[in-house]
Protein backbone atom coordinates (compact mmCIF):
# COMPACT_ATOMS: atom_id res chain seq x y z
CA UNK A 1 0.00 0.00 0.00
CA UNK A 2 2.88 2.37 0.72
CA UNK A 3 4.06 2.24 -2.88
CA UNK A 4 0.58 3.04 -4.17
CA UNK A 5 -0.06 5.87 -1.75
CA UNK A 6 3.36 7.41 -2.43
CA UNK A 7 2.84 7.36 -6.21
CA UNK A 8 -0.69 8.69 -5.91
CA UNK A 9 0.43 11.54 -3.66
CA UNK A 10 3.27 12.45 -6.01
CA UNK A 11 0.81 12.61 -8.90
CA UNK A 12 -1.44 14.94 -6.91
CA UNK A 13 1.46 17.23 -6.04
CA UNK A 14 2.34 17.45 -9.73
CA UNK A 15 -1.13 18.61 -10.69
CA UNK A 16 -2.19 21.14 -8.07
CA UNK A 17 -0.86 24.29 -6.49
CA UNK A 18 -3.51 24.22 -3.75
CA UNK A 19 -2.59 22.97 -0.27
CA UNK A 20 -3.26 19.26 0.23
CA UNK A 21 -4.48 17.80 3.50
CA UNK A 22 -3.95 14.08 2.99
CA UNK A 23 -5.54 11.53 5.29
CA UNK A 24 -4.43 7.92 5.24
CA UNK A 25 -6.92 5.53 6.80
CA UNK A 26 -5.37 2.31 8.02
CA UNK A 27 -5.97 -0.61 10.35
CA UNK A 28 -4.44 -3.92 11.41
CA UNK A 29 -6.78 -6.43 9.80
CA UNK A 30 -6.96 -10.11 9.03
CA UNK A 31 -9.26 -12.65 7.43
CA UNK A 32 -8.80 -16.15 6.03
CA UNK A 33 -7.08 -14.72 2.93
CA UNK A 34 -5.07 -11.82 4.34
CA UNK A 35 -3.22 -10.74 7.45
CA UNK A 36 -2.18 -7.12 7.13
CA UNK A 37 -0.37 -4.68 9.38
CA UNK A 38 -1.38 -1.06 9.52
CA UNK A 39 0.26 1.65 7.42
CA UNK A 40 3.20 2.56 9.65
CA UNK A 41 3.88 5.95 11.18
CA UNK A 42 7.36 5.77 9.68
CA UNK A 43 6.03 5.68 6.13
CA UNK A 44 3.30 8.26 6.80
CA UNK A 45 5.96 10.60 8.21
CA UNK A 46 8.13 9.97 5.16
CA UNK A 47 5.32 11.06 2.84
CA UNK A 48 4.57 14.02 5.09
CA UNK A 49 8.16 15.23 4.72
CA UNK A 50 7.80 15.05 0.94
CA UNK A 51 4.54 17.01 0.75
CA UNK A 52 5.59 19.71 3.24
CA UNK A 53 8.84 20.16 1.32
CA UNK A 54 6.69 20.83 -1.73
CA UNK A 55 4.40 23.26 0.13
CA UNK A 56 4.62 24.02 3.82
CA UNK A 57 0.82 24.18 3.98
CA UNK A 58 0.54 20.54 2.90
CA UNK A 59 0.22 17.78 5.45
CA UNK A 60 -0.32 14.05 5.95
CA UNK A 61 -2.38 12.59 8.79
CA UNK A 62 -2.37 8.86 9.48
CA UNK A 63 -5.54 7.59 11.17
CA UNK A 64 -5.59 4.06 12.61
CA UNK A 65 -9.19 2.84 12.82
CA UNK A 66 -8.51 -0.75 13.89
CA UNK A 67 -10.71 -0.42 16.98
CA UNK A 68 -13.49 1.27 15.03
CA UNK A 69 -13.41 -1.41 12.34
CA UNK A 70 -13.48 -4.23 14.90
CA UNK A 71 -16.41 -2.60 16.70
CA UNK A 72 -18.47 -2.59 13.49
CA UNK A 73 -17.20 -5.62 11.61
CA UNK A 74 -18.62 -6.13 8.09
CA UNK A 75 -19.13 -9.74 9.18
CA UNK A 76 -20.65 -11.14 5.99
CA UNK A 77 -17.88 -9.68 3.83
CA UNK A 78 -14.65 -10.03 5.79
CA UNK A 79 -13.36 -12.91 3.64
CA UNK A 80 -14.17 -11.79 0.11
CA UNK A 81 -11.70 -11.69 -2.80
CA UNK A 82 -11.06 -8.06 -1.82
CA UNK A 83 -8.94 -7.15 1.19
CA UNK A 84 -10.80 -5.78 4.23
CA UNK A 85 -9.13 -2.44 3.49
CA UNK A 86 -11.72 -1.84 0.78
CA UNK A 87 -14.22 -1.32 3.61
CA UNK A 88 -12.37 1.48 5.38
CA UNK A 89 -13.95 4.28 3.33
CA UNK A 90 -17.30 3.30 4.87
CA UNK A 91 -16.08 4.46 8.30
CA UNK A 92 -15.23 8.03 7.26
CA UNK A 93 -18.36 9.43 8.90
CA UNK A 94 -17.15 8.10 12.27
CA UNK A 95 -13.82 9.93 12.14
CA UNK A 96 -13.88 13.40 13.75
CA UNK A 97 -10.83 14.59 11.80
CA UNK A 98 -12.77 14.27 8.54
CA UNK A 99 -15.50 16.67 7.52
CA UNK A 100 -16.92 18.59 4.60
CA UNK A 101 -15.64 17.93 1.11
CA UNK A 102 -13.42 14.86 0.74
CA UNK A 103 -11.79 13.53 -2.41
CA UNK A 104 -11.44 9.79 -1.90
CA UNK A 105 -8.86 7.94 -4.01
CA UNK A 106 -7.91 4.28 -4.07
CA UNK A 107 -4.18 3.68 -3.73
CA UNK A 108 -3.99 2.55 -7.38
CA UNK A 109 -5.18 5.88 -8.82
CA UNK A 110 -2.81 8.33 -10.49
CA UNK A 111 -3.63 11.94 -11.26
CA UNK A 112 -2.75 13.07 -14.79
CA UNK A 113 -4.14 16.62 -14.97
CA UNK A 114 -5.36 19.41 -12.67
CA UNK A 115 -8.48 18.35 -10.82
CA UNK A 116 -9.69 21.64 -9.28
CA UNK A 117 -12.89 21.74 -11.38
CA UNK A 118 -13.85 18.28 -10.16
CA UNK A 119 -12.98 18.97 -6.54
CA UNK A 120 -14.68 22.38 -6.28
CA UNK A 121 -17.96 21.52 -8.01
CA UNK A 122 -21.19 22.22 -6.16
CA UNK A 123 -22.24 19.50 -3.74
CA UNK A 124 -25.64 20.97 -2.90
CA UNK A 125 -28.06 18.10 -2.26
CA UNK A 126 -25.32 15.63 -3.33
CA UNK A 127 -23.81 12.88 -1.16
CA UNK A 128 -21.25 11.56 -3.64
CA UNK A 129 -19.95 12.26 -7.12
CA UNK A 130 -18.40 9.44 -9.14
CA UNK A 131 -18.14 7.79 -12.53
CA UNK A 132 -19.79 4.65 -13.83
CA UNK A 133 -18.04 1.36 -13.15
CA UNK A 134 -16.59 0.19 -16.46
CA UNK A 135 -17.96 -3.36 -16.16
CA UNK A 136 -20.51 -3.09 -13.37
CA UNK A 137 -22.66 -0.51 -15.17
CA UNK A 138 -23.83 -3.30 -17.49
CA UNK A 139 -24.76 -5.76 -14.75
CA UNK A 140 -25.99 -3.73 -11.77
CA UNK A 141 -28.86 -1.27 -11.56
CA UNK A 142 -30.25 0.54 -8.52
CA UNK A 143 -32.21 3.58 -9.72
CA UNK A 144 -34.36 4.63 -12.67
CA UNK A 145 -31.41 5.43 -14.93
CA UNK A 146 -30.20 2.83 -17.38
CA UNK A 147 -26.63 3.18 -16.08
CA UNK A 148 -26.28 4.23 -12.45
CA UNK A 149 -23.68 1.92 -10.85
CA UNK A 150 -20.66 3.95 -9.72
CA UNK A 151 -17.09 2.78 -9.23
CA UNK A 152 -15.93 3.56 -5.69
CA UNK A 153 -12.23 4.08 -6.51
CA UNK A 154 -12.60 7.83 -7.06
CA UNK A 155 -15.35 9.58 -5.13
CA UNK A 156 -16.01 13.17 -4.19
CA UNK A 157 -17.77 12.95 -0.84
CA UNK A 158 -20.01 15.45 0.90
CA UNK A 159 -19.27 14.02 4.32
CA UNK A 160 -21.51 16.44 6.21
CA UNK A 161 -24.54 15.35 4.18
CA UNK A 162 -23.50 11.69 4.40
CA UNK A 163 -23.63 12.02 8.18
CA UNK A 164 -27.12 13.52 7.94
CA UNK A 165 -28.49 10.84 5.61
CA UNK A 166 -26.63 8.03 7.45
CA UNK A 167 -25.43 6.69 4.07
CA UNK A 168 -22.28 5.02 5.36
CA UNK A 169 -24.05 3.72 8.46
CA UNK A 170 -26.56 1.94 6.19
CA UNK A 171 -23.68 0.58 4.11
CA UNK A 172 -21.89 -0.84 7.14
CA UNK A 173 -25.08 -2.55 8.31
CA UNK A 174 -25.59 -4.12 4.88
CA UNK A 175 -21.97 -5.34 4.76
CA UNK A 176 -22.48 -6.91 8.17
CA UNK A 177 -25.43 -9.04 7.12
CA UNK A 178 -25.32 -9.63 3.34
CA UNK A 179 -22.44 -11.19 1.36
CA UNK A 180 -21.72 -9.22 -1.82
CA UNK A 181 -19.32 -9.48 -4.76
CA UNK A 182 -17.99 -5.92 -4.35
CA UNK A 183 -19.21 -5.10 -0.85
CA UNK A 184 -18.39 -1.45 -0.21
CA UNK A 185 -19.13 -0.40 -3.79
CA UNK A 186 -22.40 -2.32 -3.98
CA UNK A 187 -23.58 -0.93 -0.64
CA UNK A 188 -22.81 2.67 -1.63
CA UNK A 189 -24.68 2.26 -4.91
CA UNK A 190 -27.67 0.66 -3.22
CA UNK A 191 -28.21 3.34 -0.61
CA UNK A 192 -26.99 6.58 -2.16
CA UNK A 193 -30.05 8.38 -3.49
CA UNK A 194 -28.23 11.69 -3.86
CA UNK A 195 -25.38 10.71 -6.15
CA UNK A 196 -24.13 12.48 -9.24
CA UNK A 197 -22.62 10.69 -12.22
CA UNK A 198 -19.72 12.56 -13.75
CA UNK A 199 -17.47 12.17 -16.79
CA UNK A 200 -15.45 9.02 -17.27
CA UNK A 201 -12.24 11.07 -17.43
CA UNK A 202 -12.40 11.55 -13.66
CA UNK A 203 -12.03 7.80 -13.08
CA UNK A 204 -10.71 6.13 -16.21
CA UNK A 205 -10.63 2.41 -15.46
CA UNK A 206 -9.76 1.13 -18.92
CA UNK A 207 -6.62 2.79 -20.26
CA UNK A 208 -6.46 6.53 -20.67
CA UNK A 209 -7.22 9.20 -23.26
CA UNK A 210 -6.06 12.75 -23.79
CA UNK A 211 -8.45 14.32 -21.29
CA UNK A 212 -8.11 11.68 -18.53
CA UNK A 213 -7.74 13.34 -15.13
CA UNK A 214 -7.55 10.27 -12.88
CA UNK A 215 -6.37 6.90 -14.20
CA UNK A 216 -7.52 4.00 -12.07
CA UNK A 217 -5.40 0.85 -12.45
CA UNK A 218 -8.30 -1.49 -11.71
CA UNK A 219 -8.61 -5.12 -12.79
CA UNK A 220 -9.53 -5.83 -16.42
CA UNK A 221 -11.17 -8.84 -18.00
CA UNK A 222 -9.15 -10.76 -20.57
CA UNK A 223 -10.63 -13.38 -22.89
CA UNK A 224 -7.53 -15.12 -24.27
CA UNK A 225 -6.43 -17.87 -23.97
CA UNK A 226 -9.06 -18.34 -21.24
CA UNK A 227 -11.35 -15.85 -19.50
CA UNK A 228 -9.49 -14.26 -16.59
CA UNK A 229 -8.83 -10.95 -14.89
CA UNK A 230 -5.57 -9.03 -15.15
CA UNK A 231 -4.51 -6.52 -12.55
CA UNK A 232 -1.47 -4.33 -13.15
CA UNK A 233 -0.81 -1.70 -10.51
CA UNK A 234 0.98 1.61 -11.12
CA UNK A 235 3.95 0.64 -8.93
CA UNK A 236 4.60 -2.43 -11.11
CA UNK A 237 6.69 -0.31 -13.43
CA UNK A 238 8.00 -3.07 -15.70
CA UNK A 239 4.46 -4.32 -16.36
CA UNK A 240 3.16 -0.79 -16.94
CA UNK A 241 5.90 -0.30 -19.54
CA UNK A 242 5.94 -3.68 -21.20
CA UNK A 243 2.36 -4.94 -20.98
CA UNK A 244 0.34 -1.75 -20.84
CA UNK A 245 2.74 0.15 -23.13
CA UNK A 246 2.42 3.24 -20.94
CA UNK A 247 5.36 5.60 -20.51
CA UNK A 248 3.34 8.67 -19.54
CA UNK A 249 4.48 8.46 -15.92
CA UNK A 250 8.21 8.07 -16.45
CA UNK A 251 9.01 11.46 -14.92
CA UNK A 252 6.88 10.49 -11.91
CA UNK A 253 8.61 7.11 -11.68
CA UNK A 254 12.02 8.77 -11.68
CA UNK A 255 11.10 10.84 -8.63
CA UNK A 256 9.39 7.85 -6.99
CA UNK A 257 12.38 5.54 -7.42
CA UNK A 258 14.73 8.16 -6.05
CA UNK A 259 12.57 8.48 -2.95
CA UNK A 260 12.35 4.72 -2.43
CA UNK A 261 16.13 4.56 -2.44
CA UNK A 262 16.04 6.68 0.71
CA UNK A 263 14.20 3.89 2.56
CA UNK A 264 16.39 0.87 3.42
CA UNK A 265 13.47 -1.59 3.46
CA UNK A 266 12.38 -0.83 -0.11
CA UNK A 267 14.11 -1.86 -3.33
CA UNK A 268 13.38 -0.32 -6.73
CA UNK A 269 14.62 -3.35 -8.63
CA UNK A 270 11.79 -5.45 -10.00
CA UNK A 271 8.08 -4.94 -9.64
CA UNK A 272 6.01 -5.37 -6.63
CA UNK A 273 -5.14 -0.49 -0.75
CA UNK A 274 -6.77 4.00 0.35
CA UNK A 275 -5.98 7.58 0.98
CA UNK A 276 -8.01 10.71 1.50
CA UNK A 277 -6.99 14.04 -0.01
CA UNK A 278 -8.93 17.00 1.35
Amino acid sequence: MFRGVLLSVLSLLKNTSEPLEIYILTAELQNKHHQSIEFTEKHANFINEIVTRHNEKNGVTRIDITDLYNAYLPTANTSTMFTPYSMLRLYADQIPELSGRILYLDADVLCRQPFADFYHQSLVNTEIVGTLDYYGRWFFHHQWRKFDYLNSGVLLLNLNLIRQTHLFEKCRKLCKKRPMIMPDQSAINKYSKLKRITDRRYNEQHGRVKDTVFQHFSAKWKFWPVIHTESIKPWEIDKVHQRMKIHDYDDLYEVYQGLLNQLPDYSVTGSTSSDFAN
